[in-house]
Parts: C-alpha cells; sequence; structure tokens
C-alpha cells in the first residue's frame, strides 16, 4: 500500500479500516476521521481511529462499564455498577485474553481529541487535567507531548483559555469523559492499569507493544486473583 506522505486516498483508507469506501465517507461525514479534500484523508486521523476501534468486529462497553472494567483490572471497586452488572462484567474479563480486544472495548471510556497552542501553554494544561505518566510502563517522558484525561464540562473552557486549536498532529491530546474525574484521579495514581490502556492504542509500535504487554499482565494477574 502507497502512502503519499500525510494523505489517503478514499480507497487507501478503505484498506487501512478493512471497512467499504462509503464507510469511509461516512465516517468522515461524523467526523470520526478528518477529511481534508475530496477523496483525501488525514492519515494520522484514519490510523488513529483503526487503533482504537480495530475492525469494528469488537464490541465495545458504554463508557460508565469501560470505567468499571479498568477499576476491576486495577484493583478497585467500580463506580456506578450494580451487583449483576459487575458479576457480568468480572465474568467477561475472566475470558479476556487478547490485549487488543481488551483496548477495543474500553474505548469509550473516553473521547479521544488532539490539540495544538503555543508551546507556553503545555504546563497549564497539564496542572488541569489527570496524566496516568508514561514512566509507569518504563516509557521516557517527553516534555512537548501533553496527554490526559479531563470533565467533559471543562473542556470547552480549558481550551478557549489555552486558546488550543483542533489539530491532528497536534501534541495536546485531550480525552474527556463524563466518569467523576476524583476517581479516574484515583485510577491513574492506584497503578498502571491506566496508563497501558492508554498505550495500548498508541500510534507508536514500540509504546503500543509496550502498553499490550502490560495490560497482558493485568489480565493474568486478574485471573490469578479470581482463583483464590
Amino acid at each position: 500500500m502507497a502512502f503519499r506522505g500525510d494523505f489517503l486516498t478514499t480507497q487507501e483508507a478503505s484498506d487501512v479500516l478493512g471497512v467499504e469506501a462509503r464507510r469511509v465517507r461516512v465516517l468522515a461525514e461524523t467526523g470520526a476521521i478528518t477529511r481534508v479534500a475530496r477523496g483525501i484523508f488525514d492519515r494520522t486521523s484514519v490510523e488513529r481511529y483503526r487503533a482504537e476501534r480495530g475492525t469494528g468486529r469488537t464490541r465495545t462497553w458504554a463508557e460508565h462499564t469501560a470505567w468499571g472494567a479498568i477499576a476491576l483490572l486495577a484493583g478497585t471497586a467500580p463506580v456506578g455498577l450494580g451487583d449483576t452488572q459487575r458479576y457480568r462484567l468480572r465474568a467477561t474479563l475472566l475470558e479476556i485474553t487478547d490485549p487488543t480486544e481488551l483496548a477495543i472495548r474500553l474505548r469509550d471510556r473516553a473521547t479521544v481529541t488532539t490539540w495544538s497552542g503555543h508551546r507556553s501553554v503545555s504546563d497549564r494544561v497539564r496542572e488541569e487535567i489527570v496524566i496516568p505518566g508514561r514512566q509507569r510502563l518504563g516509557l521516557v517522558e517527553d516534555d512537548a507531548i501533553v496527554d490526559g484525561y479531563i470533565h467533559t464540562d471543562r473542556i470547552a473552557d480549558l481550551v478557549r483559555r489555552c486558546r488550543l486549536r483542533e489539530d491532528t498532529t497536534g501534541s495536546i491530546t485531550l480525552r474527556y469523559t463524563s466518569m467523576n474525574i476524583d476517581f479516574v484521579k484515583h485510577l491513574a495514581a492506584s497503578n498502571r492499569t491506566l496508563a497501558a490502556v492508554d498505550a495500548a492504542t498508541s500510534l507508536d509500535p514500540r509504546e503500543r507493544g509496550v502498553g499490550e504487554h502490560a495490560l497482558v499482565q493485568r489480565l493474568e494477574l486478574f485471573r490469578e486473583n479470581a482463583r483464590r
């Protein structure tokens, strides 16, 4: 497949995603991927969509269920799930062995957006979001990159105050969610589960591999604890 720089034709995007051309056009119309011109799509947005959603054959969990699964894997009690929901979620997690499947199931925990702005705002943004931390996975932190979670109700204000511009190649990634942000902060501080989930859908092959390996370990530990 011949990628032409940062852009893909409709057929190339179709091949990358494993869907028909008309589905590519629908994804562009809904904003799931970025169309830069007629029949031309932003490569990064297409690859990010594939990384987060796979081929579409895996069913994803609703936001609160996804956070519940992360909590269980992190060894923390889920928030907002009844006993029956917890039982079913535990049973499903015990059956999952593929980290890619798990990462896709968890994708609706937050909406991922990328932004760019003046280099002076990076520290300000970091102070207002929850950052799981790459160092927990043995990955080097990059001061030029900002990546973390923010509550849905606060993202518009942050974007306005920091004068951020939505940009598929931007260095600021904001993952917005309606989950209680203090609970997200608790999960981020508990262990490396949340950091691994984020890394498992990275566009960087090495980072993705590290994230997937960490998820395999969390799944194995979860099964071991269930047998006790």
